[in-house]
């Protein structure tokens, strides 16, 4: 296959998923791994794409931020792999946060009933009292985009409390830059979740390894990743020198 073929075939495969691991481009295009790899480097020179660990993304505006219905189609198996996990480490009567999020909201169904939950997520909040578990809704101001509530009152409700747990769902997670959402008063609701708890998780699919987006979150120490089993043997190694990660089978 001429090199322009395989560029191209690069690109669908990336415009269909977004981000593509090096061993599907490989059984792709039936070339090898210097191959690909050398492949990836020149169009990441031409602007075309932005090489992570293990593969390559689409480049993305820092401040894009996808919808909870663009995000609820994507990676299903995986959220629910990661969420099932998830909520096997809350314990009875735990006091936890949990982040509006699609992977977190997987949680719902396994967690213990004698728990007591607060979460910035009215749509988690619904399911939660449907299961008759103490909820406590945050304040403040609803976004669209993420069904989220966030902003001054939102800040105000959650400073009232303190967690045995948080689990936060998350749109960037790098070695350099650490933790990152495109929406600074979000970023900020999870900065203060993770300060008030004990334990500290962030629950997010193989594909956003290696993003990074327009607000810090936090640096990764102290933090569990939670994950599926598309990260790569390298990608998980490179991480779990910064921070502890658990990788489940999707």
């Amino acid at each position: 296959m001429l090199t322009p073929e395989r560029h191209q075939l690069i690109l669908t495969l990336l415009k269909e998923k977004e981000t593509v691991h090096l061993h599907e481009l490989v059984e792709l295009t039936g070339a090898s791994d210097s191959t690909i790899r050398r492949d990836l480097s020149e169009l990441e020179e031409q602007r075309l794409l932005k090489r992570i660990h293990g593969g390559a993304s689409l480049i993305r505006n820092k401040l894009e931020e996808p919808t909870v219905l663009e995000k609820a189609v994507k990676h299903e198996k995986e959220k629910v792999a990661i969420a099932s996990y998830a909520a096997s480490l809350v314990g009875e009567r735990d006091s936890i946060y949990i982040d509006a999020g699609t992977t977190t909201f997987h949680m719902l169904p396994h967690l213990p009933a004698s728990i007591v939950v607060v979460t910035n997520g009215p749509e988690l909040a619904l399911q939660l009292i449907k299961r008759n578990i103490k909820t406590i809704l945050l304040g403040g101001e609803l976004k669209a985009a993420t069904l989220s509530l966030v902003g001054r009152e939102a800040i105000k409700t959650i400073s009232q409390f303190r967690f045995d747990k948080c689990f936060l769902g998350m749109n960037g997670i790098d070695t350099v830059h650490g933790l990152t959402t495109p929406d600074p008063d979000e970023a900020y609701v999870k900065q203060l979740a993770l300060e008030l708890s004990d334990e500290r998780y962030v629950l997010a699919d193989a594909d956003k390894f290696g993003r990074v987006t327009f607000a810090k979150v936090a640096d990764l120490r102290g933090i569990t990743l939670i994950t599926d089993d598309g990260i790569g043997e390298e990608t998980e190694r490179e991480y779990n020198r910064v921070t502890q990660v658990k990788v489940v089978k999707a």
